[in-house]
């Protein structure tokens, strides 16, 4: 008998705990969507109740406006769910702003007031509760108001999409049936880029020569931070890494020289770097100095690669373009003709030749 009141002891508490997979209760599908803005990561879970022939009884019915008492928990003014089952819950990786609007770094509950004029959105503190049954304003850590927008076609299932994405901004859209909540999440690219480049420099990729040039060439390219950039580059330059006998962190360190105005040093510096470039370095250092305008030194560039990696047909179309660039139509048109038999592709091939016929006409390629 003590066997018997055992065994069904335990078949009682394996019933508590050991549940199988189901579909969620109501059909309302489970989804997860994310992007990555700058180098930040927006990521929100929720639940996608859907329409279900339940048309114009969306919005200010089903979803009741404002703040309601619904009648379990805790919570005598509750705002919706922005979903069904467990609250929606979204997730930062860094510090943003919710139209425009400072929010720290974290995971929220994410709540929705509606009104059919303008909407409260809600970010709460506590994202592990179920629904909107315990909401409590006091856990909010922002609100920000927002203005419904009328959508053409019905959407069945509700769902969250990215739009509008910028570099350091997108639009994140809640859309079910005929109406969208839109709101703006905007990241502060410099100072979360700086922020990461300086925390992951402390990591064991600092022992890299790598990570110093890319960290120096981030900085180079968006024009910030140049005086801590050169000291990053001084490392990447160092007897330390390997990048001393280098041409690609001499390069990026002349590069931040430029930009600073110390013009007569970033010159010493690539002087003592470009004999310890490559074919492909020292082309890619020519078509650099052409976009920059700087055609007559893009040409000595192109005529010092040529001379260490002769008849080849990168060194070839790399005098093509510097003739091109100076208006030497005639040895530009020379040096396209040597480089057509030695064209590696069909589309090289048929780039060589488009040269060809503008050079004759007296046109510039670049």
């Amino acid at each position: 008998m003590k066997k018997i009141l055992a065994l069904c002891m335990l078949m009682y508490t394996c019933s508590l705990h050991a549940q199988l997979t189901t579909p969620p209760d109501g059909g309302n599908k489970k989804a997860w969507v994310g992007e990555r803005v700058g180098i930040t990561d927006v990521s929100i879970a929720y639940s996608r109740p859907g329409v279900k022939g339940r048309d114009g009884k969306i919005w200010g019915q089903l979803v009741e406006p404002g703040f309601n008492d619904l009648g379990f928990g805790n919570s005598k003014s509750a705002p919706w769910r922005a979903g069904a089952n467990e609250n929606t819950t979204i997730e930062f990786s860094t510090d943003v702003k919710i139209e425009g609007q400072p929010l720290p770094a974290g995971k929220y509950g994410f709540f929705v007031a509606y009104n059919q004029d303008q909407c409260t959105l809600i970010f709460s503190k506590d994202a592990s509760s179920w629904g909107s049954f315990f909401y409590n304003d006091k856990e909010d850590a922002l609100r920000v108001k927002v203005k419904p927008q009328v959508l053409d076609k019905s959407v069945e299932w509700l769902k969250y999409e990215f739009t509008d994405q910028t570099p350091n901004s997108t639009m994140v859209k809640l859309m079910w049936e005929k109406l969208s909540i839109p709101f703006k999440v905007e990241v502060d690219l410099v100072s979360t880029q700086l922020a990461s480049l300086r925390r992951e420099l402390r990591t064991e990729k600092g022992f890299l020569w790598e990570s110093w040039d890319q960290a120096a060439q981030w900085a180079a390219q968006n024009n910030t931070n140049l005086n801590e950039a050169l000291l990053w580059s001084d490392t990447a330059t160092g007897p330390l890494f390997g990048g001393a006998r280098l041409f690609q962190p001499w390069s990026t360190k002349a590069q931040i020289l430029a930009k600073l105005g110390r013009g007569t040093e970033a010159d010493a510096v690539m002087k003592k770097a470009l004999p310890l470039a490559d074919m492909i370095q020292l082309h890619q250092y020519g078509r650099q100095l052409l976009n920059q305008k700087k055609n007559r030194e893009a040409l000595e560039i192109f005529k010092l690669n040529y001379d260490k990696n002769p008849n080849q047909f990168t060194t070839l179309m790399g005098l093509t373009r510097a003739y091109s660039a100076n208006a030497d139509y005639t040895n530009a048109l020379k040096y396209a003709k040597m480089a057509l038999p030695l064209a590696p592709n069909a589309q090289n091939k048929t780039f060589v030749e488009g040269a060809i016929t503008k050079l004759g006409n007296g046109q510039d390629i670049n």
